[in-house]
């Protein structure tokens, strides 16, 4: 059955609007999106061909990539019609209008196979989405990967909120989602010589929009807690130039973080890393002859040593932390050259 124009109309600006509208959540509900008119929404975990009609010998359209987002219009035996968004890259969602802009490509249409395609009224879709996704990230992982497949597993996570918003595990997908986009752009933003500087404001900051809806949409949860220590990194020096003052701000950070979050999955993290910071003040203020503030810096690390070893005594932290400790007691330095 064929859509009208103003359908088809109605639908790319629905399409448009997806990836827009704040991830849903569970305790507090983001603005719903728009339903699209045509059919169920629908992404392929496979790079599927589109073509003009349901046959292969037909003329080839586009080519879909993993995780895109579609809306199935109609069924044919093995085949659906779709609209599918093949062009816009969902990485910068958060500076496009609510209802997308002017310049944005319509979705294109046409007939794609439909095995591989999971639709939001696909049997355990979530499940499903959220299984492909960790394969992808797997593979991002790998050397020997397929070059795009940190962002398949992000837009595959994505799906996942987006298409089954009720889901037990919208999320965990939201957050992988959110921290796949922080760490790409935090390898992009390390490549720049600006990432030295060491005023985090003098320097380009990462987008923090997707982070902070998690926090948001998911408040007092383990994403949340995840989410809030990936933040911290905007807030970080680059080179600390033998400086004082970058350590002693990156101790009260971490400190503040693990107050805040005393039973998150990154707080053992945070502990060690504010003791790392105290090691290396240690050092520092020795080097400087001044006595009095390296005993303090000495003891703040071994209390911080302390609290890990109380809190989380099964840690790698822990154990990190008790080395560290065990260095400053016997003279050794954690930070710059040794020499004997």
């Amino acid at each position: 059955m064929m859509l009208s124009g103003m359908k088809i109309q109605i639908l790319a600006v629905a399409l448009a609007a997806c990836s827009c509208i704040p991830m849903m959540m569970a305790q507090k509900r983001p603005p719903q999106m728009v339903k699209p008119l045509a059919g169920p929404r629908a992404t392929p975990l496979r790079v599927t061909w589109l073509y003009i009609s349901a046959d292969t010998s037909s003329q080839k359209v586009d080519r879909v990539q993993i995780g895109r987002e579609m809306v199935i219009a109609e069924r044919s035996g093995d085949w659906l019609r779709v609209y599918a968004n093949t062009d816009i890259e969902e990485e910068q969602s958060s500076d496009v209008p609510v209802f997308g802009s002017n310049d944005t490509p319509p979705p294109i249409t046409g007939w794609m196979q439909a095995k591989g395609i999971v639709a939001e009224n696909t049997p355990n879709g979530d499940q499903v989405l959220l299984g492909a996704a960790a394969s992808e990230e797997a593979l991002a992982a790998d050397p020997r990967g397929p070059a795009h497949a940190a962002q398949s597993a992000r837009l595959l996570y994505r799906r996942v909120v987006e298409m089954f918003p009720n889901s037990p595990l919208a999320a965990e997908a939201a957050w992988r989602a959110a921290d796949i986009r922080w760490q790409l752009q935090r390898a992009d933003y390390h490549s720049l010589p600006s990432a030295k500087l060491q005023n985090p404001a003098l320097r380009e900051q990462m987008d923090e929009d997707e982070l902070r809806k998690v926090i948001k949409y998911y408040p007092h949860t383990r994403w949340a807690d995840l989410a809030a220590f990936d933040l911290i990194d905007n807030e970080l020096c680059g080179d600390w130039e033998g400086q004082e003052k970058c350590p002693e701000k990156e101790t009260a950070i971490y400190e503040h973080y693990a107050a805040e979050h005393p039973d998150g999955p990154r707080t053992a993290r945070a502990l060690y890393e504010a003791c790392y910071r105290q090691a290396v003040l240690t050092d520092m203020e020795g080097a400087d002859g001044n006595k009095k503030r390296q005993e303090e810096s000495h003891r703040h690390a071994s209390d911080l040593a302390a609290q890990l070893k109380n809190k989380f005594p099964q840690s790698d932290y822990t154990w990190r932390a008790a080395a560290l400790v065990f260095k400053l007691d016997q003279g050794v330095p954690v930070y710059g050259i040794d020499r004997p």
